[in-house]
């Protein structure tokens, strides 16, 4: 072949540019994390949590290394990291890197740019009269703390055991808790009074106050409160189980508050406490967007002891939190049947990462979600004995949709997708059935599981058009002896299932057409 000269002036250019190629590691981009970004709301005057997303390939990737502009700041095993000991009212310039087994590391994140808020005011409760005697009950003081609190400031609930009723949070403010620190809710009625206008079980009505509340519930539109933070290394305790009966005595089983209520709001981190004894669901937002809870430890007993249930809300990341609950440990929704349906305001792009399940229900979307649910993740969660294991449910009556789920790389004990949810289906029903479709679960380990029962259930409704579609199971690990059951569904892929060998997978099939396994 014959060069012509202009190629021989180009070569050093041509050896520059694969010298620069290799020592940033850009042929490493399959390796590279993607998706940077600071979680909703935990930007603070020192500190911000970075979640990112795997590289596409992600095998042999052991950690992951943060970067504070061009210095190494820390490593971090899982996709997520909080930067701390940062300076207010400062930009700074963060990206992560991904390590393999090898030692090598791969490309930079695109970087993004962060700046640190104010340094404001901190309004110690025990400056407004409070007394952490688990006898006094503080709610004046407190709520008169938060009230003076000016922007950017914290108030500050210190070591100590506070008895208080329901308390409202505003925009711009951080409630913090110590360590040592409880934020303990009454067991009176009227310290939850008057009542609010809320939504549960999928209905707007009204409700007991909850003991942390923040908002107010307009499905018109519109953030009532903005830039919240509730964190520390407390606790926040409710009155539990007891309590929620004693409201249901008093106005119904649907009258009782919640532990933390968030409406109509935006940009709200919920970090590091413990969190425990709700007399209903744990932690409720609803309307809201930008909604980050992460490095949470929640316990609930009670008879519909939910842990944490994003409501008709858009962007919930939900990362590192550990969950032992009487009911599901997350429940996504968006409202019931015809008014669910009619108000259509859908819970959308819910992240829920690094989080063990210990106990509880499930990990659900629905059965409430009329206004439709879409584009969830679950990725490297660790799931025990729960009721349910991963599912999916509605009735037919509902309404709406639940579609583009994504579960990845996680522990499970029984993947379920029912559509004849025997329970909460009062009312008279949404105009449309609902729609199940796009589904795909990839490297889970269902191992655990017990195989009294189908270890993989799904079902989509028997009505026509409205079958469970467009399902794939990839590099799944099953137990000795597992069955999957498949209903009312179509275009269902099944890929590198993998049992012991000799063992024979056993399949129930009905009403079911294109199927591949």
């Amino acid at each position: 072949m014959k060069i012509n000269r202009r190629h021989y002036k180009k070569l050093p250019q041509l050896l520059l540019s694969v010298f620069v190629l290799l020592s940033t590691g850009l042929w490493a981009s399959p390796k590279r994390p993607v998706n940077l970004t600071a979680a909703p709301g935990t930007i603070s005057a020192n500190s911000v949590s970075l979640v990112w997303d795997k590289p596409n390939e992600y095998k042999d990737i052991v950690k992951y290394y943060i970067f504070l502009k061009d210095k190494l700041i820390d490593s971090a095993a899982n996709c997520s990291y909080r930067v701390q000991d940062l300076t207010p009212q400062t930009k700074y310039e963060l990206y992560v890197k991904a390590v393999d087994n090898r030692g090598q590391v791969s490309a930079a994140t695109k970087s993004i740019i962060i700046t640190t808020k104010p340094q404001g005011k901190l309004l110690n409760i025990l400056d407004f009269g409070a007394k952490g005697d688990n006898k006094t009950l503080n709610t004046r003081f407190i709520q008169n703390a938060i009230d003076e609190c000016p922007e950017n400031g914290t108030v500050l609930i210190p070591e100590g055991t506070f008895l208080s009723g329901a308390i409202f949070l505003k925009s711009n403010m951080t409630l913090k808790i110590a360590k040592g620190g409880v934020l303990q809710g009454s067991s009176s009625l009227s310290d939850y009074l008057p009542m609010i206008h809320n939504r549960f079980e999928g209905w707007e009505m009204k409700t007991y106050a909850s003991l942390v509340n923040a908002g107010v519930m307009n499905h018109n539109g519109g953030y009532a409160v903005e830039n919240l933070a509730i964190t520390g290394e407390g606790t926040i305790r409710g009155a539990g189980g007891s309590f929620g009966a004693a409201m249901t005595k008093a106005n119904g089983i649907r009258s009782r508050g919640r532990l933390i209520l968030l409406m109509n709001c935006k940009n709200v981190e919920l970090q590091g406490l413990h969190i425990e004894n709700s007399p209903c669901w744990t932690i409720h937002y609803l309307y809201c967007q930008g909604i980050s809870l992460h490095d949470l430890d929640i316990v609930s007993t009670a008879a519909n002891g939910d842990g944490i249930d994003p409501d008709s809300s858009v962007d919930s990341y939900i990362f590192n939190c550990t969950f032992s609950t009487g009911d599901d440990c997350i429940a996504i929704k968006s409202g019931k049947n015809p008014e669910g349906y009619a108000i259509g305001k859908p819970t959308q792009n819910v992240r829920i990462t690094d989080c063990n399940f210990i106990k509880g229900h499930g990990i659900s979307i629905g059965s409430e979600m009329s206004g439709g649910v879409s584009d969830v993740l679950v990725r490297d969660c660790k799931a025990g004995p729960l009721l349910h294991g991963f599912q999916i449910k509605a009735t037919p009556k509902r309404g709406g949709y639940v579609k583009n789920v994504q579960v990845l790389d996680c522990q499970l004990q029984k993947i379920t997708v029912y559509s004849t949810v025997n329970y909460n289906d009062d009312g008279k029903a949404a105009p449309v059935v609902p729609v199940f479709e796009n589904y795909l679960f990839k490297n889970i380990d269902l191992r655990t599981a017990p195989v009294n029962r189908p270890v993989i259930d799904i079902s989509g409704f028997s009505q026509s058009g409205h079958a469970l579609k467009n399902v794939r199971f990839e590099d799944i690990r099953l137990p000795d002896h597992a069955k999957i059951a498949v209903k009312n569904a179509a275009h269902i892929k099944f890929r590198n299932i993998i049992m012991k060998p000799g063992e024979q997978l056993i399949y129930e099939l009905l009403n079911t057409k294109d199927i591949e396994k």
